[in-house]
Formats: structure tokens, C-alpha cells, sequence
């Protein structure tokens, strides 16, 4: 069975990246590196948080951004969901924002997605964060998805 990955909006945004500072474009480079050589070694899925938060506001490429995620199964927000992201926002793990990084987390988790990949490594995949996802997590007899990066993901031809 194929491991399941959640998309979160930095992944469809890094892949139509416009800046081009060296950060920026490594990140763009990973992403659609990732996207075309990987992806379909995975199930992926997305939520009506991610599709609402690519079409606030007028940003660049967005209705490409939008295709990019068009095609992912889309996981229903439930009630349980909101409660999670409550949580998740009253023991500080998320930044204040229902329907942002707390709703993303709350999503792969409560679905039990073995990785929610994102380029949000400050408030999602932070290494000093995710002690205490976990222990909230375990508290909530939820799973925690990894939170890693596509360059997490690339695979070398050279590995053995």
C-alpha cells in the first residue's frame, strides 16, 4: 500500500515560485523535482483549507496554483476537525489562525496521512515543535504524520 501524503499550500505556491532569490528558487526546483518524480509513488490528498487559503487574495499564477491541486482527493473538514484545531490553537502549536497551519495538522491528523509535506518550517515542520504536536497528539489518540519537506522526499539514484 502507498504511503499517503497531505498537501498543504506551500507546496502548490513554492512549485509557481516568481522570486528569485537562491532560497526561493531551491525551494521551487525540490518542489517540482518532487512533484514529477515522486508524487506517484504516493496517494495524495488536500482539503478545502488549502483550496480556500490559494484562493484568498491576488497572488501570482494562482489559478495555475489551483490546477496543481485540483486532481488530489480532497478530505472532508468535520466537526472533529474544527475541535482539534482549537486545540491545537489553545496549547499554542499553531499559530491562531482556524483556518491556516492548526487546520492542516488537525486534517493529516485526524486521517491518519503518514506525511504532510510542506515548506512551512516554522509552524509545521519545525523540529522544536514536534515533541509537543506529539504529546498533544497522543493526548487526542491521534496519529502524527511526518512533517517534512519534498527535499525530504527526493529520492538519489545512488542510494543503496
Amino acid at each position: 500500500m502507498r504511503q499517503t501524503i497531505y498537501i498543504e499550500t506551500s507546496i502548490p505556491s513554492n512549485y509557481y515560485e516568481i522570486r528569485t532569490d537562491p532560497q526561493s528558487i531551491a525551494r521551487k526546483d525540490w518542489t517540482q523535482t518532487w512533484w514529477h518524480l515522486e508524487k506517484d509513488n504516493y496517494e495524495l490528498f488536500t482539503s478545502i483549507g488549502v483550496i480556500q487559503e490559494l484562493q484568498r487574495g491576488n497572488h501570482p499564477q494562482k489559478a495555475e496554483k489551483l490546477s496543481l491541486v485540483s486532481g488530489l482527493k480532497l478530505l472532508p473538514v468535520t466537526q472533529e476537525i474544527v475541535e482539534i484545531v482549537e486545540i491545537y490553537i489553545s496549547h499554542l502549536i499553531m499559530p491562531a489562525d482556524p483556518s491556516g497551519d492548526a487546520l492542516h495538522l488537525a486534517t493529516a491528523s485526524y486521517y491518519k496521512i503518514d506525511i504532510l509535506l510542506t515548506w512551512n518550517c516554522k509552524h509545521i515542520a519545525n523540529m522544536k515543535k514536534i515533541n509537543h504536536i506529539r504529546r498533544i497528539n497522543t493526548k487526542l489518540g491521534l496519529m502524527t504524520p511526518l512533517l517534512i519537506t519534498p527535499l525530504n522526499l527526493i529520492g538519489d539514484d545512488n542510494d543503496n
